[in-house]
C-alpha cells in the first residue's frame, strides 16, 4: 500500500559538494597573485614607470611571506566553510553516511480524514480485539489530516496485555497501512538504551542506534518504533559509574518539542525526530516507570477469546492466500477443539498458519 509523502528538512546540515582542499586553494590564490603582479608590472613597464632592469622574475613575484599569508587565509576560509556544514567534527566516512539526508527526507502524509478512516477500518477488521489502540491511533491520524500536518502523528502508546495477544503484530500492521518503515527494540535483550539511540564515539562499540540507522537505511523521517516488554528494561552502568536507562533515552524522543531538536549521540548532529511514532508493549503495568506513563497513552488490553483467534485465523489465512481446503482444515482445528484453549495465543495461530502455508506449497511426491 502506497501513501502520499511530504519531504521535511529533518536537519540543519549543509552538504557541500567537492569542498576544495587546502593545497588547491593555496595553489589557486598563489597563481592569482602572481598573475595580478605580472599584469601590474607589465603595465608599469609600458607606462614608463619602470625599466627592463626593474622587472622581477616570475618565480620571485610571490614571496615566502606571501605564501605564509595565503596559507593562513586559506585555512581560515576552509574552517568557516566546513563549520557552516554542521559536520566539521565528522570524518569523511561519517559525512558520507549522512548523505541520505541530503535535501530532507519524506514522511507519510494523509491528505484527508477519510484516509485515516480507511486505515482504522482496515486495522480493526484484521484485529478487532485491539480496538482501544486502533481508536487512539485513529484520532491522531484524523487530527494530522485535519490540521494539514506534513506527516502523521499520534500519541505514544503503551499496550499492556498478556503475551501472545498480538501487540507487536498490531503495530507492524499499523506500519503497513501507514506505509512507513519499522524498527524493533527488545527491552530485555542487549542494552536497550544504546540499541535505540546509539553510543557516542570513544566507546569501543560506538555506533548509531537503530532509530538513526532506520532513517538512513529507509530514507524516511517518520518510522514506527516498537519497543517490546518496556517494563523489563534494565539499568546499565559505565566503568565510570554513569547510569544509562531505556527510559532516559526514550523521554526526549517521546516529547515532540524535544524530539524536534534531538542530538544523535554518535554523529553529534541535531535531527528532527518529532515525526517518529512509538508503540511500546508491556505484559503488566508493574515496573512501568512513572515518567514513561505520563508521556504515553497506556492501554490495558484483554486476553483473546477462542472466537477471536478463530476469526484472526480466517482473516490472516485469506490474506496469505491459503486455498479453501487448507483454510477449512485449519478452522476445523478450532471447531473441534483440536488445540486446548489454554495453549492458544496469537503466536500459536501464526505458527499454525506458517505451517499451513508451507504444506500448501510443498511439492507432491510421486
Amino acid at each position: 500500500m502506497t501513501r502520499s509523502q511530504t519531504t521535511i528538512p529533518f536537519h540543519d546540515l549543509t552538504f557541500i559538494d567537492d569542498v576544495a582542499k587546502l593545497r588547491d586553494v593555496e595553489a589557486r590564490w598563489k597563481s592569482f597573485l602572481k598573475e595580478v603582479r605580472r599584469s601590474a608590472q607589465t603595465a608599469d613597464l609600458e607606462a614608463g614607470r619602470i625599466t627592463e632592469d626593474d622587472l622581477v622574475q616570475p618565480y620571485n613575484l610571490v614571496t615566502d611571506t606571501d605564501l605564509r599569508r595565503i596559507k593562513r587565509r586559506a585555512m581560515r576560509l576552509l574552517e568557516r566553510v566546513h563549520s557552516s556544514t554542521g559536520m566539521y567534527h565528522l570524518s569523511e566516512e561519517h559525512r558520507a553516511r549522512l548523505t541520505p539526508l541530503r535535501g530532507g527526507v519524506p514522511v507519510a502524509h494523509l491528505a484527508t480524514e477519510h484516509e485515516a478512516d480507511e486505515i482504522a477500518a482496515a486495522l480493526h477488521a484484521e484485529m478487532p480485539w485491539m480496538a482501544p489502540a486502533t481508536e487512539e491511533v485513529w484520532r491522531g491520524l484524523r487530527a494530522s489530516a485535519r490540521d494539514g500536518l506534513p506527516g502523521v502523528r499520534f500519541d505514544p502508546l503503551v499496550l499492556v496485555g498478556s503475551p501472545g495477544i498480538g501487540k507487536s503484530h498490531w503495530a507492524r500492521r499499523l506500519a503497513h497501512h501507514l506505509s512507513v518503515p519499522t524498527t524493533k527494540i527488545e527491552a530485555t535483550g542487549e542494552p536497550a538504551a544504546f540499541s535505540l539511540v546509539g553510543l557516542q564515539k570513544g566507546w569501543g562499540s560506538a555506533s548509531p542506534g537503530k532509530l538513526v540507522q532506520t532513517v538512513l537505511r529507509e530514507r524516511h523521517g517518520g518510522p514506527l518504533v516498537i519497543v517490546d516488554e518496556v517494563e523489563k528494561s534494565d539499568e546499565v552502568y559505565s566503568n565510570k559509574g554513569t547510569r544509562h536507562t531505556l527510559t532516559d533515552a526514550l523521554l526526549p524522543l517521546l516529547e515532540r518539542m524535544t524530539a524536534r531538536d534531538w542530538q544523535c549521540p554518535f554523529f553529534q548532529v541535531r535531527l528532527d525526530m518529532s515525526w517518529v511514532n512509538w508503540v511500546l508493549t508491556a505484559n503488566s503495568r508493574d515496573g512501568l516507570p512513572e515518567p514513561l506513563q505520563s508521556r504515553c497513552v497506556v492501554l490495558d488490553l484483554p486476553d483473546l477469546t477462542p472466537g477471536q483467534l478463530r476469526a484472526f485465523a480466517v482473516t490472516e489465512g485469506t490474506r496469505r492466500g491459503l486455498p479453501d481446503p487448507a483454510l477449512a482444515a485449519l478452522i476445523e482445528v478450532f471447531d473441534r477443539c483440536g488445540v486446548p484453549n489454554t495453549r492458544l495465543t496469537l503466536r500459536t495461530v501464526s505458527r499454525m498458519l506458517d505451517r499451513a502455508v508451507a504444506l500448501t506449497h510443498q511439492p507432491v511426491l510421486n
